[in-house]
């Protein structure tokens, strides 16, 4: 940082990286988050990707973008509007202008604005003045040409050095925000360990960004952010996908079991698959299925066999797996099923979130078919819900449906790492000699769930499939011992209740609003109470993880508010699914589906709106 430097102290600061998808702004936004985790920060990022393998270059359809949110105290989302906004063309100005603070920074690549991009972007002549982007501090930096004059003695091609813009635009934000360059300079020496001018041009290029923005005064003064106060601890940044990985990973140990993973890969599920498939050094078994069909039926076979089984998917992969997951509830086979929701229907929006499979996840499935289901809220706690999951289907002998969202999976926060001795012990009911004579569906008086019989076992030999069975196994078409058998499906799902906690209140157990959400939302919801609380509103908060079933004092928190308001990206799922659940109150709505998160200043508007009696 240049002496003369002017430094402002800022509590929290958001930056969004936007370009063409092959402008490497997934590596620029992951890279400065990286560096600003290990510097201390708080942070929360989100990915954004076209919704198109190959979207047309340079339009609006083809932006590519990653938020991050980071500060000095405690960061529960990405953030809503930008400070800074990085523009690698004029597809990301129309893109993004909307979603920048007014009076932000705006730094975009002038070598970019061709009459060609300026036409595919939807602009007439200039997109400054199209925008109306007077009132922010636009640098229109030559980024293209600096790279190519910084690294024209370096013997690359023109393709390869400018594949290095994104370095240069980085540098110029690391030292707008006081960053040190060397973790990122460690990154390019360990990817491209092979190719040593690879990682010296890259480190050229953010040299060259870094020094470009010392010398021009439009990036004057430096803000900077002190790190947050967080427990101590060993952190690594980590995003939903490998976190639900890593708790799958905890939980077999803890359960001393090998884990089974059969997936189809899947927008924005496929994640799940790729880190598990690395960790064969831990014992796990992982199966590229054909289908999404073979991948839960792979997974229920090693679930028989005495595995943790998983199979991951998505909204449609969900529709396939519907009878498998009829056959997992029959046979009372645990396996997990994690749906990270996307926009659908159909293929939807594949990279973009929602949370509208709720009523698939509940009732999509043929017969009485009940499942336990939760639901994740943030990146890191991924980690813990995926355990969890994996515990109820172990010690409840029940298939168990994971919700996470393309949000989650995607998005980092630091993430403390727990200890394994810190993480409880996972006991499956398997079957041992002591209960030969072997009945198959002789229940646990505690959780209703059957034994675990492994395959080769000399007694406990027993029949298994989709037909409905006696207590002994056989197959049984008594009218009445399929009712008998239905209701004891049934009733085991219920009685998960007493092993999961109580619904937590933010805020004060009663008042004049309980803002109600599920999964994924929590982080925006969780700030914008946290707002209206400080203005003086008697506002609280109930985010659910456990779905079905629901923990036992729903009811009592419910009672204790004036209002009670349903916030989902959905058209209603979860509002309607109480009101099934529970009728006596009256539920308002806050709806939205456009295949990006809430932001805060929608959710306090409506919560106003509510108090005020609008």
């Amino acid at each position: 940082m240049a002496k003369n430097s002017q430094v402002i102290e800022r509590e929290e600061v958001v930056i969004r990286f936007s370009g063409d998808s092959g402008d490497g702004m997934q590596l620029t936004g992951t890279l400065f988050s990286d560096t600003a985790a290990l510097f201390g920060n708080d942070l929360s990022t989100f990915p954004d990707y076209p919704a198109e393998i190959r979207a047309p270059q340079g339009t609006v359809g083809g932006v590519s973008g990653f938020q991050i949110h980071l500060g000095h105290s405690e960061i529960d989302t990405p953030g809503d509007y930008a400070d800074v906004l990085v523009a690698m063309n004029p597809a990301a100005v129309k893109a993004n202008a909307k979603w920048v603070k007014p009076g932000g920074i705006i730094i975009f690549d002038k070598d970019n604005f061709t009459e060609k991009n300026i036409e595919k972007a939807g602009y007439i002549s200039d997109p400054v003045i199209e925008e109306k982007l007077d009132s922010f501090n636009v640098i229109d930096a030559p980024i293209s040409s600096m790279v190519k004059e910084a690294l024209k003695n370096y013997g690359l091609d023109p393709k390869s050095v400018l594949r290095t813009k994104n370095m240069f635009a980085l540098g110029m934000v690391y030292w707008l925000f006081d960053r040190k360059l060397k973790y990122t300079e460690q990154y390019f020496d360990k990817k491209f360990v092979k190719k040593p001018e690879i990682a010296e041009a890259n480190k050229v290029a953010l040299r060259a960004g870094y020094y470009y923005a010392e010398t021009i005064e439009a990036l004057n003064p430096v803000i900077k952010i002190e790190p947050a106060q967080i427990a101590k601890g060993t952190y690594r940044n980590i995003c939903g996908n490998s976190a639900t990985a890593w708790g799958f990973l905890a939980a077999a140990e803890k359960a001393g079991l090998k884990v089974f993973i059969g997936s189809y890969p899947i927008t924005p599920a496929t994640g799940i698959l790729e880190e598990m498939a690395t960790r064969k050094d831990l014992g796990v078994k992982s199966f590229q299925a054909e289908d999404e069909i073979a991948g839960i039926c792979a997974a229920l076979g090693a679930s028989f066999a005495g595995n943790l089984a998983i199979t991951s998917t998505s909204g449609p992969g969900m529709a396939l797996k519907s009878e498998a997951i009829g056959l997992a509830v029959m046979t009372e086979l645990p396996i997990v099923i994690v749906n990270v929701q996307r926009a659908g229907p159909s293929t939807g929006l594949p990279t973009k979130t929602e949370q509208a499979d709720l009523m698939q996840a509940l009732y999509g499935r043929n017969g009485e078919c009940p499942v336990v289901v939760i639901a994740a809220s943030t990146p890191s706690d991924c980690f813990h819900f995926a355990f969890e999951a994996a515990r109820i289907a172990l010690e409840h002998m029940t298939p168990v449906l994971l919700l996470t969202d393309s949000y989650l999976a995607n998005g980092t926060e630091p993430w403390k790492i727990p200890k394994m001795k810190d993480l409880p012990k996972i006991s499956p009911p398997f079957a041992d000699k002591k209960d030969i004579p072997f009945l198959p569906y002789k229940r646990d008086c505690d959780t209703l769930a059957r034994s675990w019989a492994i395959p080769g076992t000399p007694g406990l030999e027993h029949r298994i499939g989709g037909l409905e069975k006696t207590l002994k196994g056989t197959v049984s078409y008594i009218p009445e011992n399929h009712e008998m058998m239905t209701k004891f499906r049934a009733d085991k799902v219920a009685k998960v209740a007493d092993k999961i906690p109580d619904l937590q209140v933010y805020g004060k157990n009663s008042g004049d609003l309980l803002v109600v959400g599920w999964g994924g939302s929590r982080g925006y919801l969780t700030t914008a109470v946290r707002e209206l609380q400080s203005e003086g509103h008697k506002v609280s908060l109930a985010n659910f993880n456990y779905i079905n079933p629901m923990p036992k004092n729903v009811n009592e928190v419910l009672s204790k508010f004036k209002n009670i308001v349903v916030a989902e990206l959905n058209m209603g799922q979860f509002a309607d699914y109480l009101r099934i659940k529970y009728p006596d109150f009256k539920y308002k709505q806050i709806n939205k589906v456009q295949g990006v998160p809430f932001t805060i200043k929608e959710i306090k508007d409506n919560c106003i709106n509510i108090l005020e009696g609008k």
